[in-house]
C-alpha cells in the first residue's frame, strides 16, 4: 500500500473518531434524541452556515463519487456514501479518496 493510501486511511478514521467524540458527548448531555441535536445545527447564523457548507459538500462529494463509480466500476467505494452521512464528510471524503486509489486490477 502507498504512503498516500496510508494517509486517507488516517484520515478516515481520524474523521470517524474525533467528530463522534462531540457528537457522543452532545447526545449524553442533552440526551439521545436527534431532533435536538439539529436543531443545535441551526441555534446560530454560524452553525446554520456550517450545516450548510457540509451538506452542499456532503452532496457534491455524492455526486462526485457516483459518477466516477460508473465510470470505474468500483462499486465498494460506494460505501463512502453512507459513510458520509451518517459519520461526516470528515470520514467520507478520506474513505473515498482511500478506496479510489486502489489499484484497480
Amino acid at each position: 500500500m502507498t504512503p498516500m493510501r496510508w494517509v486517507y486511511l488516517a484520515l478516515a478514521v481520524w474523521g470517524a473518531i474525533h467528530p463522534m467524540y462531540y457528537f457522543v458527548s452532545w447526545f449524553q448531555a442533552n440526551g439521545w434524541n436527534l431532533g435536538e441535536m439539529i436543531d443545535a445545527w441551526y441555534v446560530s447564523d454560524a452553525t446554520t452556515g456550517l450545516t450548510w457548507d457540509l451538506t452542499i459538500a456532503a452532496v457534491s462529494l455524492t455526486i462526485w463519487i457516483i459518477a466516477e463509480v460508473v465510470v470505474r466500476r468500483n462499486w465498494s467505494a460506494l460505501i463512502a456514501i453512507p459513510a458520509t452521512y451518517c459519520i461526516g464528510v470528515s470520514c467520507g471524503l478520506p474513505l473515498y479518496l482511500f478506496l479510489r486509489s486502489r489499484p484497480i486490477v
